[in-house]
C-alpha cells in the first residue's frame, strides 16, 4: 500500500458532514455529534428529531448533561457574515465542528425603503395634500439605519440560537476587517505596529479588496501585485492609505519615481478614475466598521465572554495553515491559536429571506399599484417560505425536490433548491419539512483543495520602497 501522509490521514479522519446538535431528555445541550452516530440513534428509537435544518435531534432517556467547553467564532460581513463552532484542545488547538454563512438583505431592505419613500411621496404630491412629519421625529442615541441594524438583529438572533442547540461556552469576533485609522494614520500607535508579525496585513488585504485584485494602471488579473505609492517617497508621498494603491511589476517599474500626473500625463480618464478610486474609501470596509462596535455590545449582552480580533490576524492564520477563503472558515480561523483541525466541512448557507410583506400590491416602476397579492398566505396547508420535500412520481418533471417554496392560490407551487428553480409542482406531492422562520437553507460542499486554493488566491507582494 502506498505510504499515506499524515495530512492525507487527518482529511480521511475528519469527515465533510457537519455535527448534529444533540439535546438531551430536558432540552439541555449536550456535546454535538457525527451523524452516523444521529442516524443510529433515530433508528433505534433512542432520540427523535427536534429541529429537520439544521438538524437537532433530541434523546429519550438522558437527562445528565456532561460536556465541553464549545466556542462560537464570528466573522461579520457586510453581505454575508461567517461563523464556526469550534472545540477547544489543549494546549492551542481547536477541531471545528459546524461551519455557518449567513447571507444578510440588507441590500434589498434599502431598495424596499427607497421605494417605500417614492410611493408616499406621489400620493403625498399627487393625490392629495400632506403635512411632512420630519420635524417630528427624532432618532435615539446609536440608532443605526435599517439596513445596518438587520446585520447586527440577524446576526445575534443566530448567536441566540445556536445556544441553544450547542454548549457554548464564549465567543471570538472579529472587531474590524481594516483597522482604518491606523492604516491612515500609520504612527498612531507606534513603531510596533508595523514591525510586528502581522506587519502590512490590514493594508494588504483592504488594498485586494478595494482594487477589485488588479493592477490600477493596466487592470491585469491573476498576476502578483505589489503595492505602489501614487506620490513617490522620494518626492514626499507618504504610507497613508489613501497614496497607496495596488500595481503589477512591469507598470510599477515602468512607472518609478515619477508623479502620477506625469505618469499618466497621455492618459487623463485613467489618471481620473485612479485619483478617485484611492480617495474613496471602501463601501463593505465602511459598513462593517460603522456597525461593529454595535454588534460587539450585542454579543456582550448574551452574558458570554467575547474575544475580539482584527482582520488581519485572520488572514495570518488562513494563510499560515493553508485554508481556503470563505465567510465561514475565516470564522473559524478569528482568534488566537495554533492548530486548526476539521475544517473540510460541508457549509450550512443560512440566507435572509423575510417572512412576508404587508403590501397587498405590487408597484410599477413610477411607484403605481399595477396588481394585487394574496390575502391569505396559507394555502393548502402550506405558505411561502416553508421547507419542503416534493416526490412527483410521473410527468415531465418527474422526481424528488427539497427546498422553499411558493405558493400560489391554484395550488401550483414553485420550489427553490438552490441550484434550479422548479415551477407547477402541485401541492398533492408536497410534504412539510419545516415551517418557514425567515431563512433559506442551502448546503455548500468544500471541493476545493488547499493547493488549488493557494493557487486561484490573488497573492500580494510587498513594494521595496514599502
Amino acid at each position: 500500500m502506498a505510504h499515506v501522509t499524515a495530512e492525507r490521514r487527518e482529511q480521511r479522519s475528519n469527515p465533510i458532514q457537519s455535527q448534529v446538535f444533540v439535546l438531551n431528555r430536558e432540552g439541555q445541550t449536550l456535546m454535538p455529534c457525527h451523524p452516523a452516530r444521529a442516524r443510529q440513534l433515530l433508528k433505534e428509537g433512542r432520540a427523535v428529531v427536534h429541529r429537520a435544518v439544521p438538524l437537532v435531534i433530541r434523546l429519550k432517556n438522558r437527562t445528565e448533561a456532561i460536556v465541553q467547553p464549545v466556542r462560537l467564532k464570528v466573522d461579520p460581513g457586510s453581505k454575508a457574515t461567517g461563523m464556526a463552532l469550534v472545540r477547544h484542545q489543549p494546549p492551542a488547538s481547536i477541531t471545528v465542528l459546524s461551519l455557518f454563512e449567513l447571507q444578510h438583505r440588507g441590500r434589498q431592505i434599502s431598495e424596499s425603503l427607497t421605494a417605500r419613500r417614492h410611493m408616499r411621496r406621489r400620493r403625498r404630491g399627487n393625490l392629495r395634500y400632506r403635512a411632512p412629519r420630519i420635524l417630528n421625529r427624532v432618532r435615539s442615541a446609536g440608532w443605526l439605519p435599517p439596513s445596518l441594524q438587520h446585520r447586527i438583529d440577524t446576526t445575534l438572533a443566530w448567536v441566540k440560537r445556536l445556544q441553544r442547540f450547542a454548549p457554548i461556552k464564549d465567543i471570538s469576533c472579529e472587531l474590524v476587517r481594516f483597522d482604518m485609522q491606523a492604516m491612515q494614520n500609520p504612527e498612531i500607535s507606534g513603531t510596533e505596529y508595523q514591525q510586528g508579525t502581522l506587519a502590512g496585513y490590514e493594508v494588504r488585504e483592504y488594498l485586494l479588496e478595494k482594487f477589485g485584485r488588479q493592477c490600477v494602471y493596466c487592470e491585469a488579473k491573476d498576476t502578483p501585485l505589489q503595492i505602489e505609492h501614487l506620490q513617490p517617497k522620494a518626492l514626499g508621498g507618504s504610507n497613508r492609505i489613501s497614496n497607496l494603491v495596488l500595481a503589477c511589476q512591469c507598470c510599477n517599474q515602468k512607472k518609478a519615481a515619477q508623479p502620477i500626473e506625469i505618469f499618466l500625463a497621455h492618459q487623463p480618464e485613467t489618471l481620473r478614475r485612479i485619483q478617485d478610486q484611492a480617495k474613496r474609501p471602501l463601501k463593505d470596509a465602511a459598513a462593517v466598521n460603522t456597525t461593529r462596535w454595535a454588534l460587539a455590545q450585542a454579543l456582550h449582552s448574551t452574558g458570554l465572554p467575547v474575544e475580539l480580533a482584527s482582520g488581519g490576524l485572520t488572514k495570518y492564520n488562513r494563510q499560515r495553515l493553508n485554508v481556503p477563503k470563505t465567510h465561514a472558515l475565516d470564522a473559524a480561523c478569528v482568534g488566537e491559536f495554533s492548530v486548526l483541525k476539521g475544517w473540510q466541512r460541508n457549509t450550512l448557507e443560512l440566507r435572509c429571506t423575510g417572512r412576508g410583506r404587508y403590501q397587498r400590491t405590487r408597484l410599477s416602476k413610477n411607484g403605481f399599484p399595477r396588481c394585487h397579492l394574496m390575502r391569505h398566505k396559507l394555502v393548502n396547508g402550506f405558505q411561502t417560505g416553508d421547507l419542503v420535500k416534493a416526490n412527483v412520481p410521473s410527468g415531465k418533471k418527474s422526481g424528488t425536490y427539497q427546498g422553499r417554496v411558493a405558493v400560489r392560490v391554484s395550488g401550483s407551487f414553485n420550489i427553490w433548491t438552490g441550484k434550479e428553480f422548479i415551477q407547477g409542482i402541485s401541492y398533492r406531492y408536497c410534504k412539510l419539512v419545516q415551517r418557514g422562520d425567515g431563512y433559506g437553507y442551502f448546503m455548500q460542499t468544500l471541493i476545493t483543495h488547499p493547493k488549488e486554493a493557494r493557487a486561484r488566491s490573488m497573492h500580494i507582494v510587498l513594494s521595496p520602497t514599502l
